[in-house]
């Protein structure tokens, strides 16, 4: 008898699994909210995403070792410059275990936007970068608009279209 009531409680909770809906997978989307995040930065401070809410926010999840990643850097920083008086900024997000590696690398390859380390991969994970670089654009409200994988010659022009288009809303 024990066996019988096993056996139905084993299937009751089956159906009762199989009933629940199906949730959406958790990940980053264009219109989804930009997880927010706090990481320590190379100036020394600490950068939290929520304090900059009406700005325009590029984030480009980089490593030193990423071919790709150092040919954009100074397109970057070009980019920060120009438009950062008018409500845009650029975060560079580390991913490498070691920061010293990205500050070595800063040495020859100065940037004026913020860099932050992210040594855990904790944000890279929240962000499910898989691969390098990966940049993420935000609009003034903390919606993410914008997902770009990977890299190449002339893809700044479309960020720079992005990035216009965000600060005229």
């Amino acid at each position: 008898m024990q066996a019988h009531k096993l056996k139905l409680s084993i299937l009751l909770l089956g159906l009762a699994v199989a009933a629940v809906p199906a949730l959406p997978a958790a990940g980053i989307a264009a219109g989804a909210p930009a997880a927010a995040f706090s990481l320590p930065a190379a100036a020394g401070d600490t950068v939290n995403l929520a304090d900059l809410k009406g700005q325009v926010v590029l984030i480009n999840f980089w490593a030193s070792w990423c071919g790709p990643c150092r040919q954009e850097m100074p397109i970057l920083d070009q980019l920060y410059k120009k438009y950062r008086a008018a409500g845009f900024t650029l975060l560079g997000v580390n991913v490498e275990p070691k920061s010293g590696d990205a500050l070595s690398f800063l040495k020859g390859t100065p940037v004026s936007f913020p860099i932050l380390f992210d040594t855990q991969s904790k944000v890279s994970t929240l962000y499910e970068v898989t691969g390098m670089p990966s940049t993420v654009i935000v609009d003034r409200k903390g919606t993410i608009r914008y997902i770009h994988h990977g890299y190449k010659p002339g893809d700044e022009g479309e960020y720079l279209d992005q990035i216009r288009s965000l600060m005229r809303e």
